[in-house]
This record gives C-alpha cells, structure tokens and sequence, in this order.
C-alpha cells in the first residue's frame, strides 16, 4: 500500500504540473501573471488528482487486466 500512495504522489506531480502548464499556456498565454495562475491550478489540480489516482487507478489495472488475459 505504501509504494501506491508514493506512486500516487510522483504521478500526480508530474501529470498535473504538465497538464495544467500546457492549458493555462494556450489559455492564456505566458503573461506576467502566468506563474502565480499557473502554481495556484497546479496546487489545486495536484489535490485532486492524488486521491483520485489512489481511487481509479486499480479499476483501470484490473480493467486492463481483463482485456489482455
């Protein structure tokens, strides 16, 4: 359990640090407020998204599972 929640943790980091840099960017491109948007999306994606990579990730693995045995 503990190595998915580290998992869950690293993974978050990076999906939503891209994710979020990617549309805010093409959203709104890379003005003087683009850091300070772009941290505060990254903070609250990363909340968000540890908990429901804790929830899914499992279904999918088993999902995944059942179409390749």
């Amino acid at each position: 359990m503990k190595k998915k929640i580290i998992f869950a943790f690293i993974m978050a980091i990076f999906t939503t640090g891209i994710v979020t840099f990617a549309a805010i960017s093409v959203n709104m491109g890379f003005g003087a407020s683009f850091m300070k948007v772009w941290l505060k999306s990254w903070g609250i994606s990363y909340v968000v998204a540890i908990p429901a990579i804790l929830i899914i990730a499992p279904k999918v693995q088993a999902l995944v599972d059942d179409l390749f045995s």
